[in-house]
């Protein structure tokens, strides 16, 4: 069990730069595929606290990141990543070089364009 302040699940998927837009991180906070400590989460107010595991299916993998501290804003990639631990086995969550792939490479599948 957390404790203490929370964030909203879709700012802090947000910015810790999990999701690469607000919006696409509410359809993954309201899509039932996110779960918090084991629970599944079906809407974006969930609160989410510092020590709280989050995952969630990508493509053919399942990305699992521990929170380690709440953001105050969305920063760079380099600061974001300081406010989770990726948990994953395999590739990290988002590379450090995503901004030289295609854009939807680092989205999960729903996300992705044709």
């Amino acid at each position: 069990m957390v404790y203490g302040a929370g964030l909203r699940l879709d700012k802090f998927l947000w910015f810790a730069r999990l999701a690469p837009s607000r919006s696409h991180a509410q359809y993954l906070c309201e899509s039932r595929r996110l779960r918090v400590d084991g629970r599944v989460v079906d809407r974006a107010s969930a609160l989410v606290r510092a020590g709280a595991v989050l995952s969630w299916p990508r493509g053919g993998d399942v990305i699992v990141v521990r929170v380690t501290g709440l953001p105050d804003r969305r920063g760079p990639y380099v600061e974001a990543r300081d406010f989770y631990t990726d948990l994953s086995s395999g590739q990290p969550v988002i590379s450090a070089d995503a901004a030289l792939a295609p854009q939807h490479a680092h989205l999960p599948e729903a996300f992705a364009l044709a």
